[in-house]
């Protein structure tokens, strides 16, 4: 399993890089409120680093795993990832079912 040793691994930052639109230094930014956002630049452009990173900050694989079912907008190619990394089916993802939505909507 991938990133089994996360408790254990050297403490980590998420990439600033990743957030290049955001000021993370500032007092006003909020970490657990951004999650959804923090979580998906390290899904979508993350290095290993960050991804221990954002299991140390979130709680480890089952926050992280919470975090990415409510995810609004992913890739097909970041949403097997997820589905992989996180032992996840599609329909628990609601980018997964918001995509089949607007699909269906485009059908009519």
């Amino acid at each position: 399993m991938f990133f089994y040793d996360w408790e254990t691994h050297a403490k980590e930052n998420v990439s600033k890089a990743l957030l290049w639109e955001y000021n993370t230094n500032s007092e006003k930014w909020d970490w657990s409120k951004m999650s959804k956002t923090v979580v998906a630049r390290v899904i979508e452009r993350g290095r290993e680093c960050d991804y221990y990173a954002i299991f140390q900050m979130y709680g480890g694989f089952e926050g992280v795993k919470n975090i990415v079912k409510e995810i609004p907008s992913l890739s097909d190619k970041d949403m097997n990832w997820c589905c992989a990394l996180f032992n996840l089916k599609k329909e628990e993802m609601l980018c997964y079912r918001r995509a089949l939505s607007r699909k269906k909507l485009l059908a009519l």
